[in-house]
């Protein structure tokens, strides 16, 4: 690695002692691999200044545990990839730098097993659909969600579409993962293979389990909230699951409320149907936002909801102290602890458009969580 290519920017997030000191101990060891070829650059910020600058980052890169180490490219700003602290790991020597992403097929490529111990290749995901289930037997939710997946790939199967789903195993030993394979109808990367399935681990970027990627025919990725799509629609009416542009807030989706800033509009509406006039009034500027990003190759820097009168919906207002009007449309920041709140008579398509456009422009100051 030629000098001067490698820039590592330490952003201090919290105040954390032993965290601190962990970063830190890895940072030399890298300091150390690549001697003079790394030029690190270490920033401290105060509390306040976190909250504005550095939780930008933490949105823009869905960063969700610390420490974490994200690689990108400085001259298009496109992640390379999202867990560097496994590429630190896995490659001390960096001789697969700059670490780009590579085509799933390649990574996947090698022998895959079936529960019944015989074995197959990537033949058998050729023009399918893909998931790429990251889960393990220790994990009780990943448990949880392994038996509604069941069920959803055999429905998946009768209606006839190609869907094939691929286990990256999180176990702790060869003899759990037999036992939790055992009850899965799909295919598995070998548990012996862990070079392989550290390198799935890197080019999706999991920051933790259950995780279900969702790969279109070509190997492309259609969503990596895999679990929020299939928890929505147990018929499997939506697949392959392409993302929506408006959700409606539930508590099968709500962990997505914590993935970055999140524009929820509240009405009053308590039955089913309800709430379709509200989709249909944001949906336009939320089909905007989904297209811009994606033609960029860029995650939206914003997620869309529409909620009703619902256990989840005062439990929203309750924790980020909202006021009880409807209609009300807010920004959420869970992350940076902050809201942003247009409390007006009528919401209209104007209203949203300028409301989010002046977001995302930084026009609007926040109120605190």
């Amino acid at each position: 690695m030629s000098c001067n290519k490698l820039q590592i920017i330490y952003l201090k997030i919290i105040q954390c002692n032993f965290l601190d000191f962990c970063f830190r101990f890895r940072l030399s060891q890298l300091k150390c691999t690549y001697d003079k070829n790394v030029q690190t650059s270490t920033c401290f910020v105060s509390r306040k200044t976190c909250k504005i600058g550095s939780m930008k980052l933490w949105n823009k890169y869905k960063v969700t545990s610390i420490p974490s180490l994200v690689f990108v490219d400085a001259a298009t700003g496109k992640v390379l990839c999202r867990n560097g602290l496994l590429v630190v790991r896995d490659d001390p020597k960096g001789l697969e730098f700059p670490w780009g992403p590579k085509p799933f097929a390649e990574v996947v490529a090698g022998p895959l097993l079936r529960n019944n111990r015989q074995t197959t290749d990537i033949s058998s995901l050729e023009g399918h659909y893909v998931g790429v289930y990251f889960s393990a037997h220790w994990c009780p939710p990943c448990r949880s969600l392994t038996r509604v997946l069941v069920e959803s790939y055999r429905t998946v199967k009768e209606l006839g579409q190609k869907f094939e789903m691929v286990f990256v195993s999180a176990d702790r030993s060869e003899e759990s993962f037999q036992q939790y394979f055992s009850e899965m109808p799909w295919l598995a990367v070998p548990y012996s293979d862990e070079a392989r399935r550290s390198r799935l681990n890197r080019l999706f970027g999991i920051q933790g389990i259950p995780t279900l990627i969702l790969l279109d025919t070509e190997g492309h990725m259609i969503t990596r909230q895999g679990r929020v799509e299939v928890l929505n629609d147990p018929e499997c009416r939506l697949f392959p699951w392409h993302p929506r542009p408006v959700l409606e807030l539930s508590e099968s989706n709500a962990v997505q409320l914590h993935e970055g800033p999140c524009l929820v509009l509240f009405v009053d509406a308590e039955e089913e149907g309800e709430l379709e006039p509200a989709k249909e009034l944001i949906q336009p500027i939320a089909e905007k936002i989904m297209a811009k990003y994606k033609a960029k190759e860029e995650e939206t820097p914003l997620l869309f909801f529409v909620a009703g009168e619902d256990d989840m919906s005062d439990s929203l207002r309750d924790y980020t102290n909202l006021p009880e009007a409807a209609p009300l449309l807010t920004i959420l920041d869970m992350s940076a602890r902050a809201k942003y709140v247009k409390d007006v008579e009528e919401i209209t398509p104007a209203v949203v458009e300028t409301f989010v456009q002046d977001f995302l422009a930084e026009k609007l100051k926040p109120e605190p969580i």
